[in-house]
């Protein structure tokens, strides 16, 4: 983990890169010409730190929202039977052990004396209820799928909950980890979502609709109860508004929703610091191999190969990212290091369109197209910065690109109809488990009923799969993903860009920052604000 600061205060100078490459986005710019003084008055309360976060959380019952801001604030005020480590593997939460006696029985024992934030203990009836209510159809929720081979939950006793699956599943357990379902009273109430009772290390005390979502610290937690009083998410849409905030000093914390511009400014204020972690954010650009040109191997790796992705981490993102070689990150329990990669060459490239059928016209020059495609991003500025990066260096290859920015839900609408040549995308989550593969990449997958876009075929990597998915044997199945990673490494259905560092900008009297790769939010319940006393009760 990197922590980068400065005394003093100091204004950024928005000067050119010595690279020939060179970034400099609106938002920054507009955030020079705001920036306000060095002065940094502290919060009436000291007891609270205030959060900036881009979006309202849509759904706080964790049976329930799936959007990103739902699933790090659930992981605050609930608890799952299982959580997740750093390498991605599920551990124990409530439940303080599980045995699986055959592929189709999971028994999980509870952990004795967790309450719920209403002073209730917790009992299996809360686990069966919870899981019940997803697969009876009694709420309506986009989670349901995920639990397609529980058959049935049992409670033989008041601590012990048996989950029977109708077939083996790999990664039944990962489903079972906090933030995927949180554990809920077995009577909550219809209107649950508004007034949400876990047993997590905060507990709920008030929302208003794109302002705030406000927690309080949950003295009677199960394991290490947080220092901090209370934590205050406030709502803030703007980048900008969100970096003169921690300027001024009416802020506390900004997690990874700054532009990479914007951070190297903000470090140098002397009372703020920045906070950065490898991450596990995939960036990529899709293929679609239905499109003519794209369905050639050769021109794929082409493409990659005409990529300067060190450039695009070193300037675009100001060093806030990390190379991708695929979908997991490298902590990730079944990563493969060994795969093909494609460091930028552009004369490797060019061979490669030379052989895949697409020379530079005859007598027209080093500077001749070749090809013609088009990429279509989002209309956030970090892609249409990326898509003109790409179109220049593609340039140089013979290659011209289009760029074609469209608003979210038009371009998700075209991407599952398959109405692309290129798109540029990210997962956020998606890719902690292995599974992922399944989803993206297996034939079956070809949307509607799964992600696979850009329609790629390879009936290996399918039985692969499908062979990872049931596989009981954790080593057996890191072998199996092992050859799935090589096998999409030399097909490249995706080009891979990077994986985001998670990056905290944060005030000076929050200390001992401990962020996960995940960027969830569970940093909160560690974090020690300087000259507040400190809670002695400590966890397991």
């Amino acid at each position: 983990m990197r922590r980068i600061g400065a005394k003093g205060c100091s204004r950024a100078k928005a000067g050119s890169s010595t690279s020939s490459t060179s970034f400099i986005s609106i938002a920054l710019l507009t955030f020079l010409l705001l920036l306000a003084s060095c002065s940094s008055p502290q919060a009436a309360d000291p007891g609270t730190v205030t959060f900036l976060i881009d979006t309202m959380p849509a759904n706080l019952d964790p049976r329930i929202g799936t959007d990103a801001q739902s699933q790090r604030l659930h992981s605050l005020v609930f608890s799952g039977l299982l959580e997740r480590d750093a390498e991605m593997n599920p551990r124990g939460d409530l439940a303080e052990r599980w045995e699986s006696p055959d592929p189709l029985t999971y028994v999980f024992h509870l952990r004795r004396g967790v309450r719920f934030h209403n002073g209730r203990e917790l009992t299996s009836a809360d686990v069966k209820s919870t899981f019940d209510s997803i697969l009876s159809g009694a709420i309506k929720t986009p989670k349901r799928g995920a639990f397609r081979t529980l058959a049935a939950v049992e409670t033989p006793d008041a601590a012990t909950v048996v989950f029977r699956l109708r077939e083996p599943f790999a990664s039944f357990l990962w489903n079972l980890t906090r933030p995927s379902v949180g554990i809920v009273p077995a009577d909550a109430a219809a209107d649950f979502a508004q007034h949400p009772i876990g047993t997590g290390p905060f507990r709920f005390l008030r929302a208003r609709q794109d302002e705030e979502v406000v927690l309080e610290r949950n003295a009677d937690y199960f394991r290490r109860v947080p220092s901090i009083e209370r934590v205050r998410f406030r709502i803030v849409p703007d980048a900008t508004v969100r970096a003169l905030e921690l300027r001024k000093g009416t802020a506390d914390l900004v997690l990874n929703s700054l532009s990479p511009d914007m951070v190297p400014v903000l470090a140098r204020q002397s009372d703020l610091e920045v906070t950065q972690q490898p991450g596990t954010t995939y960036w990529y650009v899709a293929y679609n191999l239905d499109a003519p040109a794209l369905g050639r191997r050769e021109v794929r790796q082409a493409l990659a190969y005409a990529t300067d992705r060190r450039a695009l981490v070193t300037y675009l993102l100001r060093g806030q990212a990390r190379l991708a070689d695929g979908l997991l990150p490298p902590n990730h329990w079944a990563y493969e290091p060994h795969v093909p990669r494609y460091e930028y060459d552009p004369a490797r490239a060019e061979r490669l369109l030379d052989a895949a059928g697409f020379p530079r016209p005859a007598g027209a020059g080093g500077h001749a197209m070749r090809l013609k495609l088009t990429l279509k991003t989002s209309t956030e500025e970090i892609t249409r910065l990326l898509g003109a990066v790409l179109q220049e260096q593609w340039r140089r290859v013979g290659v011209e690109l289009e760029l074609r920015p469209l608003e979210l839900a038009t371009l998700y609408a075209d991407i599952t109809r398959g109405n692309f040549q290129l798109y540029t995308l990210r997962w956020v989550g998606g890719n902690n488990d292995p599974d992922i593969f399944e989803f993206v990449f297996h034939s079956r997958k070809i949307p509607p009923d799964g992600a696979n876009r850009g329609h790629y075929r390879n009936p290996r990597l399918d039985a692969l799969v499908d062979q990872a998915r049931v596989e009981a044997d954790r080593e057996r199945r890191r072998q199996l993903y092992s050859e799935v990673q090589r096998i999409v490494a030399e097909d490249l259905p995706y080009l891979n860009l990077w994986l985001s560092d998670n990056v905290l900008v944060h005030r000076r009297r929050v200390t001992q920052v401990q962020l996960a790769p995940t960027g969830d939010y569970d940093f909160l319940d560690g974090i020690v604000l300087k000259d507040l006393p400190q809670i002695q009760k400590s966890g397991l």
